[in-house]
């Protein structure tokens, strides 16, 4: 753990409230990671507004950042400026926390330098998260890749050169590093089989500013011709569709009045579908949405690339089904290792059992009793809040700075809908 994460090594305790008032989503951090990353492309300067600059990775992608020679300035609370006086280093010297995002610098600093060297991915354990199909897309842009003790290093002295990538899965990762290493590569790229969902899209948005020609043909693949250099760009980056799911969530359990600012509707149209007919009643206002109450009833998921349901989305509906009465059941085959939390949630009263692939979660209508739990994941201790606010008594999440990885002022913002919440 680095130096800057161990102040926010904090409990939350939570009780059980009903919330009201508005919330502001703030920039995405499955989008501003990437964005991080792609800033190693180019000497100029790039800033990012509506940037989630309270984020725990994304604070750790920073120092990152400032270990190979950039030069980050944060401007208010959600912009961040981003320069360099020299080239960056190609190798990433790191002994904090890592995050899975090194990849994306790894395949950043091959593109830009032709050489590279950065520690081993880390981040949430969800299940087997391997990092071959990496490799491979760098390989098929003529890199050699290997290990070495506990670094993932690579080299390509000429140059990395465009290639047809057929990736065997719909992986966001490997879709993103096709997009950052293709378009500094010489030649035409195409990436076959791509994760086309919105934090990609963001990330082609900024290239595309930047100078990079990426065309898009819908789910098939993705066309990159490579640029020998990148400018700089101001880009915004897009709300947080996971912290939108999370009020909305919470304001069906608690039986709540919530109005979520700057939702992104088009994001979010299936779980939206599963979610109306679950129960929740929700109100389009604008550029915002409405959630007053409604009732939680079972739900039957599985997740899948977008406009699918997101791995990341489970945790928080597995609330919603605690919450609900009767069984609810969700799969989740990207990431079948996911269902850790149910551990903890059973902890609180709520029965589950898993088969196969499969979590089946026996609600009981939300009467769950407070209790101290273990956060292992962002999302799956922003899940056992939305537990404990509708549980008796006292609920104690440990290991809470998992959250403030993904949520950007987590605790304020339920306060400010009447929650109490204590951090200790």
């Amino acid at each position: 753990m680095n130096e800057t994460s161990v102040s926010e090594l904090t409990n939350l305790v939570v009780s059980r409230a009903r919330l009201e008032g508005k919330v502001h989503l703030s920039g995405a951090k499955n989008s501003a990671l990437r964005l991080l990353a792609a800033s190693l492309l180019t000497s100029e300067t790039v800033t990012l507004t509506n940037y989630p600059a309270g984020l725990l990775d994304a604070k750790v992608h920073v120092e990152m950042l400032a270990a190979l020679g950039k030069t980050s300035v944060l401007v208010g609370r959600d912009e961040i400026r981003i320069s360099e006086a020299h080239k960056p280093g190609s190798q990433l010297q790191w002994e904090g926390r890592s995050i899975r995002n090194t990849l994306l610098i790894l395949g950043a600093l091959t593109a830009r330098s032709g050489t590279a060297s950065v520690p081993l991915p880390g981040g949430c354990k969800l299940g087997e998260r391997k990092y071959d199909l990496h490799v491979m897309l760098l390989e098929k842009l003529g890199a050699r890749v290997w290990e070495e003790g506990d670094y993932l290093c690579a080299e390509a002295p000429g140059g990395l050169v465009g290639a047809d990538i057929h990736l065997p899965i719909r992986s966001t990762g490997a879709t993103e590093n096709a997009i950052i290493t293709g378009s500094l590569a010489r030649g035409v790229s195409r990436v076959w089989n791509p994760h086309i969902r919105p934090e990609i899209l963001d990330l082609i948005a900024m290239l595309q500013g930047m100078g990079a020609r990426i065309r898009v043909f819908g789910q098939e693949h993705i066309e990159i011709t490579g640029c020998e250099e990148l400018g700089g760009v101001t880009h915004r980056v897009i709300a947080d569709n996971m912290e939108a799911i999370t009020w909305l969530a919470a304001a069906v359990i608690t039986g709540g009045d919530i109005e979520i600012e700057a939702f992104p509707y088009a994001d979010l149209e299936v779980v939206l579908a599963h979610l109306r007919a679950a129960g929740a009643q929700l109100y389009e206002g604008g550029n915002s949405l409405i959630v007053r109450g409604g009732n939680c009833y079972p739900i039957e998921i599985s997740t899948g690339p977008h406009p699918g349901i997101n791995s990341d989305v489970q945790p928080i509906l597995a609330a919603w089904a605690a919450k609900a009465r009767g069984e609810s059941r969700i799969i989740d085959l990207r990431f079948p290792g996911r269902y850790g939390y149910a551990e903890e949630m059973a902890r609180m009263g709520v029965k589950h059992e898993i088969a196969g692939d499969m979590l089946k979660i026996h609600g009981t209508a939300g009467k769950l009793k407070g209790a101290t739990v273990r956060a292992l994941d962002l999302r799956a201790g922003a899940a056992l809040a939305l537990c404990g606010l509708v549980a008796d008594g006292e609920t104690t999440i440990t290991d809470a700075w998992q959250i403030s990885r993904g949520y950007v002022d987590f605790a304020h913002k339920l306060r400010s809908l009447g929650a109490t919440v204590l951090q200790g």
